[in-house]
């Protein structure tokens, strides 16, 4: 029987806090140390799962094999970067980083220390997405909306780096072709950072995929529907089920899409546990993370771009 993986969870906010509750439940991974800069919280936190608290990252390191990253994404390099130059396996929450350049950093250091580097691009391992890849060949044209009230977490960045950067990797995953324009609009609302955004992303087959991204709205929302020559599907990530439409004839038939439903936080983190064990490449690796966030910041930089020129006409 295999040793449980010795795993720490560094941040346990919101995000963080589920990254706990999962990997206590896991069987192969052994929740052992709690990182964070509030003592009261990871105090708490530790208690729940037995886990040793700790607000000093070097000792947290010597505790663990693996972690979880899930701090605010200004300081994702800098402690991956520490945790990886220990050896450790790291998972880093969605986005890699704020900076391309250090998004590349920690892929070059997880290569050179023969380490595991995911990325929490937690949409790869929703049961819905086996069902569409099993269905797609050619996507021509994609349209997905990701909507949601406002989360109160995650002010430090705005909706594209936040969540839009889920549906940005998917893309980048289903397509498969060079990336040739992108088109960009976004406004903020209840923060200086844009709330609402969309983009165009046009690629060198041909494919054109519209997304759309808000987290100042009254419901949550998050679909995505793919168009193909012969057929489209129609998916729902919060309810975990979706349509197939296909041509038969003039006409157009519509066919259930059957899903067994799971929690995609359990499968991933369950995932990266097999992975750190066994030493095999990741789902959502250091390099598709690092894709997704180099899409979401030149998408970022013309909202901004367009915002400054309006501000000064």
């Amino acid at each position: 029987m295999t040793t449980p993986l010795r795993i720490g969870v560094a941040g346990v906010g919101a995000i963080g806090q589920n990254h706990a509750r999962v990997l206590a439940e896991l069987p192969q991974a052994d929740l052992v140390a709690i990182f964070d800069s509030d003592p009261h919280r990871a105090a708490a936190i530790g208690e729940r799962y037995g886990a040793t608290v700790t607000d000093d990252l070097e000792s947290f390191a010597r505790m663990i094999d693996a972690a979880t990253v899930a701090t605010p994404t200004v300081t994702h390099a800098d402690i991956g970067e520490r945790l990886l130059t220990h050896g450790k396996h790291v998972l880093v929450e969605k986005p890699i980083s704020d900076r391309v350049e250090d998004a590349r950093r920690l892929v070059d250091l997880a290569r050179e220390k023969q380490r595991i580097l995911q990325v929490g691009h937690i949409e790869r391992f929703n049961p819905v997405m086996e069902k569409l890849e099993a269905q797609l060949g050619n996507p021509r044209f994609i349209e997905v909306h990701r909507l949601s009230p406002f989360p109160q977490r995650s002010m430090d960045i705005g909706v594209v780096l936040d969540v839009m950067i889920h549906d940005l990797e998917i893309l980048l995953h289903l397509v498969k072709a060079p990336l040739e324009k992108v088109e960009a609009v976004g406004v903020p609302v209840l923060t200086h950072r844009e709330d609402i955004a969309n983009a165009r992303l046009s690629f060198a087959n041909g494919c054109v995929a519209n997304v759309t991204a808000s987290r100042v709205s009254p419901d949550k929302l998050r679909k995505i529907r793919v168009f193909q020559e012969d057929c489209y599907v129609s998916l729902d990530y919060q309810a975990q089920e979706g349509k197939l439409y296909r041509k038969q004839g003039l006409e157009i038939v519509t066919e259930p899409v059957q899903v067994e439903k799971e929690e995609p936080l359990k499968l991933e983190l369950a995932s990266f546990v097999d992975c750190a064990l066994r030493g095999e490449e990741p789902k959502v690796s250091g390099q598709a993370g690092a894709a997704a966030l180099d899409v979401a910041l030149e998408i970022t930089h013309l909202i901004e771009a367009a915002q400054t020129a309006q501000r000064k006409s």
